[in-house]
């Protein structure tokens, strides 16, 4: 169970702070004004909130493995959400992005 609530952490956390980074983006470069810019600056300071969560204490290795998910994630939102058509080469590297995650998160230790 620590395994799938540590997946959903990462995937709040994800769309937190993707979605952060697209509302800013947004509300600066595409002119949709201050109230995006703010929502956007609440969800990224939610998203560090979130990262706390995860069962692991090694602060490293949590954002070390959540760059695998910010990766996919990544692409997964610029498809859903502006349009992007992520090519077998994004997805590849997504996919080992995603793998490595799972190895630094997940690996029996001693």
């Amino acid at each position: 169970m620590t395994v799938v609530r540590s997946i959903a952490l990462f995937v709040v956390a994800a769309v937190l702070e993707i979605g952060g980074a697209w509302l800013i983006w947004q509300g600066v470069r595409e002119h949709r004004g201050w109230g995006w810019t703010a929502c956007g600056a609440v969800s990224l300071a939610l998203y560090g909130f979130v990262a706390t969560l995860q069962p692991s204490s090694d602060f490293g290795r949590v954002l070390a493995a959540y760059g695998g998910v910010f990766v996919a994630g990544s692409l997964l939102w610029a498809w859903v959400a502006d349009g992007y058509r992520p090519d077998r080469f994004d997805l590849m590297g997504a996919a080992i992005c995603l793998v490595g995650m799972g190895v630094i998160m997940y690996a029996p230790r001693k």
